[in-house]
């Protein structure tokens, strides 16, 4: 019972759900997902060149279909972590401001400012340079 009453009282309010969903819907993935969405779309219709113009509607609309699927399990367990990490009053904090104009116009910013910084910087793997840096160092993890 003891056990019983503590799990409860761990879990996040409905209001807390809602507002982590909320802020979740407007985050960094939310921002990030319809690039990744465009790039999955352009990689699978470039593997066939063919594709007939209703099989390339088809390969958008599945395309379609998976991200929306997948943004409401995402977004879903996101907004749970917030509500699980963020007390009630930082969520309403969060949420009212993503309800303003300028983080409206932050959020639209949001994927062209990525792409302009991917363009800029390039590709990273900070692995693989760790991994040379720590080879040329001490002679150990280097790639075989």
């Amino acid at each position: 019972m003891v056990i019983a009453l503590l799990l409860a009282a761990a879990q996040p309010s409905d209001e807390a759900l809602r507002l982590g969903n909320e802020i979740a819907a407007h985050g960094t993935l939310a921002a990030l997902l319809p690039l990744k969405q465009q790039q999955d779309t352009a990689e699978l219709l470039a593997e066939d060149k063919t594709l007939s113009a209703a099989e390339q509607a088809k390969v958008r609309a599945t395309v379609d279909r998976l991200y929306a699927e997948a943004r409401k399990r995402l977004f879903a367990a996101t907004g749970r972590a917030y509500a699980d990490r963020l007390s009630l009053s930082d969520l309403r904090t969060v949420a009212a401001f993503y309800r303003t104009p300028a983080a409206r116009r932050f959020q639209a910013a949001v994927p062209a400012a990525i792409v302009a910084t991917m363009k800029t910087v390039g590709d990273i793997d900070l692995k693989k340079d760790a991994r040379t840096a720590i080879c040329k160092d001490t002679g150990k993890l280097c790639a075989k």
